[in-house]
């Protein structure tokens, strides 16, 4: 009899340290970590309003916002592929290689700036750099204009987006109505943001194990808040320098934004959630697996060589952090009319 009794005891001990360690890791995460909204935010200076979001959706996937009349926004943020393009970087106009990786579109409202080297500090600062980019849509903001004002529905639904304007058809806004509907384009609902709002079982015992590691090991130092990333800047090499493939020499950063000496090689922390589908990683584009991404970070960020099982308990837990993809319904555009500048393809 007073075995069982010590048998039991135990099994009470063990079962309420154990809720104690899930509680325990729960707080901790909730102190690092918000949920995704699961509707829009209000963005300073430009309201949401469904006309606005609705031409914003009907820019995004316009091809005539390149000079070439190939390339959209959706080209280089594939709705379909979780905002990216799986692309080490992207293609643009007369198949030039891009720079860098693209970075997802989703969530990318709630990063502290845009593009790697956080130079735009808003989306409708960003929707006007690829634009103009000779590199990538290679087009003009007088030519972009005149194209938009040659279509009669997008003028319609320029006027109506943006009502007692006396020339609403601007580049200005163009770039405020893809900025509303980037702003639409959330992934709420994954393991994380379950598990942040009370349900113990939204992640299982091995993504929690992930989940501990990756605090404790210091990862949610950099990647932390609703988009765990891109919030901060921070060096890339931090401890050593990673392979010249995975950071190229020429290519110093947020240096080139601010010309300080301190900001060689610092990029803006990139973002986690859907992690898992947004290969390949870095600005490179040169890590193509999630577990040799962990082990870098883990090597240059922090000094420390992650086992294979803590590596993929981390990527586990990344695992966790593919959300509900929005669902957007493809738009019919305007035809083009005599007055539409023709494609120019060199």
């Amino acid at each position: 009899m007073l075995k069982k009794t010590i048998c039991f005891i135990t099994i009470l001990a063990l079962g309420a340290a154990t809720a104690w360690a899930e509680t325990d890791l729960r707080s901790r995460s909730q102190a690092l970590f918000q949920p995704i909204p699961a509707a829009p935010q209000a963005i300073k200076n430009n309201p949401l309003t469904p006309e606005k979001v609705e031409l914003g959706k009907m820019l995004f996937f316009d091809p005539r916002l390149s000079a070439s009349s190939l390339i959209s926004c959706n080209t280089c943020h594939n709705l379909g592929l979780a905002g990216g393009d799986l692309q080490e970087t992207s293609v643009g106009h007369g198949w030039q290689k891009g720079p860098r990786n693209a970075p997802t579109v989703l969530n990318a409202v709630f990063n502290i700036a845009q593009f790697w080297d956080g130079r735009a500090p808003d989306l409708a600062t960003q929707a006007k750099g690829p634009v103009q980019a000779s590199v990538e849509m290679n087009n003009t903001p007088s030519q972009t204009v005149a194209t938009l004002k040659s279509l009669p529905e997008y003028v319609r639904r320029f006027t109506k987006a943006f009502p007692g304007e006396a020339d609403p058809v601007s580049f200005d806004n163009m770039a405020k109505a893809i900025e509303v509907f980037e702003a639409t384009l959330l992934t709420p609902n994954d393991g994380l943001d379950r598990y942040l709002k009370g349900d113990a079982k939204a992640l299982s015992a091995g993504q929690q194990q992930g989940l501990k590691l990756f605090i404790d090991k210091g990862c949610a130092s950099c990647h932390n808040g609703v988009n765990l990333g891109g919030k901060g800047y921070f060096p890339f090499g931090v401890v050593e320098a990673p392979d010249a493939a995975v950071r190229p020499p020429g290519d110093t950063g947020r240096f080139q934004v601010t010309n300080t000496s301190g900001d060689q090689y610092v990029f803006r922390a990139p973002p986690l959630r859907n992690i898992a589908l947004t290969m390949p990683y870095f600005h490179s584009g040169k890590v193509w697996k999630l577990s040799d991404a962990v082990a870098i970070m883990g090597s240059s960020q922090l000094g420390i060589k992650l086992d294979s099982g803590e590596a993929q308990s981390i990527v586990a837990f990344l695992d966790a952090l593919t959300g509900d993809q929005p669902k957007v319904v493809y738009p019919i555009l305007p035809p083009n009319t005599e007055t539409t500048p023709k494609p120019a393809l060199k």
